[in-house]
């Protein structure tokens, strides 16, 4: 016997492509569709309407489709309420529990649809009265009220394909080295754009940054007030510091590129001076540590927070080894992100993609296309890939910008 469901979808379904993606997610899955009622906007901002009458062979069917269906926007035109379990354990939830995307996402309470808030990838939903939080696992506690199975949920995916025309000369996420000047002529307007706003625009930032010559262009957009905050790891800090205290960047000369003798233990001593001062910030205070990305950060205020690994020398008193916590920094950093801009960073840079709302704008420069591509493959409109040398790139933007 088979079964119907009827549903609907909104948005820029045509130049997106989102329509296609619908049909071809219904015959892929073994349904069939029935086109019931289909609106097409009027003019570029009109939204279109589609309502679909599927017909599925069996209840597995089905409900499997329709789960396929709710990241592309299409969800059950007459919609159930959202159910609930209760969690048997702190950090444990029930067997069906509904795991989120990086979309805007609803669900339904009583007559009401209501927006889960701090949308990210990965986490449960936990209802608390009349409101609806993405959580993760292990900040669920004992009784808590987790959304389980699929009904009343309600997903808006953005239109990915429509949306990229913000950045309209590129054919696809990740640009070759020749459209640098013109990503960096965009992102001055959106970091502009999110100061008006009160946005913030983070910076995730690698260690390449210091080693391509990145520092002094870094320093500069900082003391512009264009950099919100920086989020990295030891490594970026440290060599940072190596290079403010011994002119060195693992060991070479930053203005020569010649290898220093015994330059292979500077980041230790850096480490060394750092320690024994009492941190990054004392550092600073007591006149040791007098230029470099960290120390324009102490002088201008900028927060930031370096999340340790295991491959750590060290580390630095300021970096948190704790990954719970340091996940838990980096995401009240994001909270008012409004512009991300990921340099050369695979670790951290993908870290903070699965942290995002998709509708945050993203742009990760890196020379390794792999890393781009992996970022703008994230699920986000709004996540562009460069494919160029960090140093340059921040080079050209500080220019622009500051």
């Amino acid at each position: 016997m088979s079964l119907r469901a009827r549903i609907r979808a909104e948005g820029h379904l045509i130049d997106s492509g989102k329509l296609t993606r619908i049909f071809d997610r219904i015959v892929q899955d073994g349904a069939t569709y029935e086109v019931v009622h289909f609106e097409i906007g009027r003019t570029n901002d009109q939204v279109s309407t589609v309502e679909l009458r599927i017909t599925a062979p069996s209840t597995e069917v089905l409900d499997e489709l329709l789960v396929n269906l709710l990241p592309l926007g299409a969800s059950r035109v007459e919609p159930k309420e959202a159910r609930t379990e209760t969690a048997p354990a702190d950090g444990v939830v029930p067997e069906d529990f509904y795991s989120t995307s990086n979309h805007p996402t609803e669900i339904r309470l009583g007559d009401s649809w209501v927006s889960i808030e701090r949308p990210r990838m990965d986490t449960v939903v936990v209802v608390e009265e009349d409101r609806a939080v993405g959580t993760k696992l292990r900040d669920v506690r004992k009784g808590q009220r987790v959304v389980v199975g699929r009904d009343g949920i309600r997903v808006h995916p953005p239109d990915k394909e429509r949306d990229r025309a913000h950045f309209g000369f590129m054919t696809n996420e990740v640009s070759s080295e020749k459209q640098v000047e013109l990503v960096v002529q965009r992102l001055v307007a959106d970091i502009a754009e999110a100061g008006e706003r009160d946005g913030r625009t983070v910076v995730v930032a690698g260690p390449v940054v210091v080693h391509t010559g990145g520092v002094e262009p870094m320093e500069r957009l900082i003391s512009a007030g264009k950099v919100g905050a920086i989020l990295s790891g030891n490594a970026l800090a440290v060599h940072d510091i190596e290079r403010a205290l011994y002119g060195t960047s693992l060991g070479v000369h930053a203005e020569t590129g010649e290898t220093v003798t015994d330059g292979h233990r500077n980041h230790i001593r850096a480490i060394n001076v750092i320690r024994r001062a009492g941190g990054i910030t004392a550092a600073v205070e007591q006149g040791i540590l007098t230029r470099g990305i960290m120390h324009r950060c102490v002088t201008e205020r900028v927060p930031f927070v370096l999340a340790g690994s295991v491959r750590d020398d060290g580390p630095l008193p300021e970096v948190i080894t704790d990954m719970n916590a340091a996940q838990n920094a980096y995401a009240e950093v994001l909270r008012d992100a409004s512009v991300v801009l990921i340099l050369s960073t695979m670790l951290h840079g993908i870290a903070v993609g699965n942290m995002l709302p998709s509708s945050v704008r993203t742009v990760c420069v890196d020379i390794n296309p792999a890393v781009a591509t992996k970022l703008a493959d994230r699920g986000s409109s709004e996540a562009i890939g460069v494919v160029t040398d960090v140093g340059l790139f921040l080079s050209l933007l500080a220019d622009r910008i500051a």
